[in-house]
């Protein structure tokens, strides 16, 4: 459990189906725990049942069927968080419609952290709405349940006052590409003084932000995290476009509907 979430849910889908389903027991700490609660709760609205013997550690899962069913897919917030970051560094009055279902989302988290920042929230029914502060506070932030919101957060330090630690999240380093790695090393070339750990970064503004040459590595988040960043700065190029297609197709086409100016080309 202490690498990636993603095993053990792959593993609560396919138990179901299994001839004389499975008892999963989770060895070591397990890393972005909130991320099993949403499949739990989706495999339960298709008609398979999960019994928690131990949350987060020990689950039994019988032999069942699925069962169709009529399912709302709720806004992400992963990809809303980039969203936000890009409101707070360069909206102006900008207002994100969202679907609030009642599937559990860790990655919420991230409103709460933008308060922690600075920035004044409101959720009214289906809309968020920031106000970002002229500058965003610094501070601490453990990310083990929410890797996700790595690229999100740490962009925000091009507006902190103060830097910005973002810790126990080294699970990060076996997502699509080594995140940290990567933040680190393209953030630093933009301006940012960076200090690289094995389980985090701690980002700083040092004032001074030139336009430079992104290189995504085909990374989705990566891709629309350094397009936020060049939208900030200015006179930035990132790489692989098209990687963005893995978790939101029309991010390029919505930013510039709302005023952006994000180009392609091949």
């Amino acid at each position: 459990g202490n690498v990636s979430s993603q095993f053990i849910t792959a593993i609560l889908i396919a138990a179901p189906l299994t001839e004389k389903g499975i008892i999963l027991e989770i060895e070591g700490d397990l890393v972005s725990k909130p991320y099993l609660d949403p499949t739990i709760a989706t495999m339960k609205k298709f008609g398979v049942d999960v019994k928690t013997i131990e949350q987060y550690k020990k689950y039994s899962i019988e032999k069942q069927e699925y069962k169709g069913a009529e399912f709302v897919v709720p806004t992400d917030f992963s990809s809303l968080a980039l969203l936000l970051s890009a409101a707070v560094l360069v909206g102006d009055d900008l207002t994100i419609e969202v679907k609030l279902e009642d599937l559990p989302q860790g990655d919420k988290e991230f409103l709460n952290i933008l308060e922690k920042l600075g920035v004044k929230v409101n959720v009214d029914n289906d809309l968020v709405k920031v106000q970002p502060p002229e500058k965003l506070n610094g501070g601490d932030f453990d990310l083990s349940n929410t890797p996700d919101l790595l690229p999100p957060l740490a962009i925000l330090a091009l507006k902190s006052n103060s830097p910005i630690k973002i810790f126990n999240v080294r699970h990060a380093r076996f997502k699509e590409t080594d995140r940290i790695k990567i933040i680190s090393r393209e953030l630093k070339k933009v301006g940012l003084k960076i200090e690289e750990k094995e389980d985090g970064v701690t980002l700083e503004s040092t004032g001074k932000l030139v336009g430079v040459d992104f290189d995504s590595e085909s990374d989705h988040r990566m891709f629309m995290a350094f397009c936020i960043v060049g939208m900030y700065v200015g006179e930035c190029t990132v790489s692989n476009p098209e990687s963005v297609t893995v978790s939101y197709p029309d991010f390029i086409s919505e930013i510039n509907n709302v005023g952006g100016k994000i180009s392609t080309s091949t």
